[in-house]
């Protein structure tokens, strides 16, 4: 019997890092063929995680180029795809989340009428400016996509108010099932600056900040706050691996640069990231894979957003919105510094997003989908 060709498509860290473990599930299908499609959309970041999942891809746009735009990625990689389905004769491309690469890929699958199956959908802020140009990307997949694998049920009952066409499924999210085979006790980080931290006798912060709708007056108070919270507790250590953005750059040298206890280093991989969180007191971020991943970790985290289009860590009380003006950020944080009621409250909330099944679920509704299997699979149950 010929074996299903499914091809995942992706070009970023974020999602390399979610999409591994659904791309290796698929291979482990007797019934399937697991081709992967990389737009480069995010090179070094992109290549960092491939090896540390040991996977390679089958075929590599490579558009990534000096200060590209929205424009340039999308067109680009809708160009390159169209010889990669030419030659590969997918059944099915799956894409994940809300880049451009997620989006031109699901258009060009659509151009060639091959099924898409969107894993982690039905996020949404119902503002198509924030996170930009995420939301929109999301919302337009939806509207091309025949399978929608939603990470949590207010996820799935998102895209039944809209009425999508197709197949909606609860798996809970790939990044949980990433972190079963990344986080480890014995792990050493081969950034010295993070060996060198003492992670038992001082308090350790990670942050993360880059997203295109902090730019600017946002992102200084962002940075602002982190230096308040740094200056105002002598026995915490402010960990920011700062992204290649040159805008993020800026910002983060120009007020954190030289600060006691702010270590501001280069990108770390996937396993250095996972680990860093596993190890530290609390996290400070905007992206969005983090306020699903640290909360696996039993680590409070504070949205330095306006808005979040994963609202369960909210309600499950693992996670604050914290907006991003500085006096908020920054009493938000020491909340969580100075009262142990408020930060085990936090730390022993359930966490909503997965149980580690995610990418099995996924591979069985496809399964079900081309009828390889009679049984639909189960939709994950998030504990109460």
């Amino acid at each position: 019997m010929k074996k299903l060709k499914i091809m995942s498509v992706f070009g970023t860290r974020p999602e390399a890092i979610k999409m591994a473990p659904l791309v290796k599930e698929i291979a482990a299908h007797p019934g399937m063929e697991s081709l992967c499609c990389l737009t480069g959309q995010h090179r070094e970041m992109l290549d960092s995680v491939m090896e540390i999942f040991r996977l390679r891809g089958d075929y590599d746009l490579n558009i990534m180029e000096q200060r590209q735009t929205l424009t340039t990625i999308t067109t680009k990689t809708i160009l390159g795809m169209d010889r990669v389905i030419e030659e590969a004769k997918p059944d099915m491309i799956l894409v994940h989340g809300d880049t451009s690469t997620t989006f031109a890929g699901a258009l060009s699958a659509f151009y060639h009428q091959v099924p898409v199956g969107h894993v982690e959908a039905g996020l949404r802020t119902y503002d198509p400016y924030s996170p930009y140009p995420e939301e929109m990307n999301r919302v337009l997949v939806s509207d091309l996509a025949e399978l929608h694998f939603a990470p949590t049920r207010a996820n799935a009952e998102n895209l039944r108010k809209e009425a999508v066409r197709g197949e909606i499924f609860i798996t809970g999210n790939t990044a949980i099932d990433a972190m079963k085979t990344t986080v480890r006790d014995d792990f050493q980080f081969s950034t010295p600056e993070l060996n060198c931290l003492d992670f038992a006798a001082r308090r350790v912060i990670v942050v993360t900040c880059h997203r295109r709708e902090n730019y600017g007056a946002p992102m200084e108070h962002i940075m602002h706050a982190i230096r308040d919270v740094a200056e105002t507790h002598s026995d915490v250590e402010v960990v920011y691996p700062v992204h290649l953005s040159p805008k993020v750059r800026e910002c983060a040298f120009g007020i954190l640069g030289g600060v006691p206890r702010v270590h501001l280093t280069d990108p770390v991989n996937v396993e250095e990231m996972h680990n860093l969180m596993a190890r530290c007191y609390m996290v400070m971020t905007d992206s969005g894979g983090l306020q699903e991943e640290a909360p696996a970790l039993g680590k409070p985290v504070l949205v330095m957003r306006r808005e979040t289009e994963r609202p369960e860590a909210v309600a499950a009380g693992t996670a604050r919105l914290a907006g991003v003006e500085r006096e908020i950020v920054a009493r938000m944080a020491a909340e969580l510094l100075d009262e142990p009621a408020a930060y085990t409250q936090m730390a022993r909330a359930v966490n909503p997003y997965g149980d580690g099944s995610a990418c099995a679920r996924i591979v069985g509704a496809i399964a079900w989908r081309f009828g390889l299997t009679a049984e639909r699979p189960a939709d994950f149950q998030a504990e109460s």
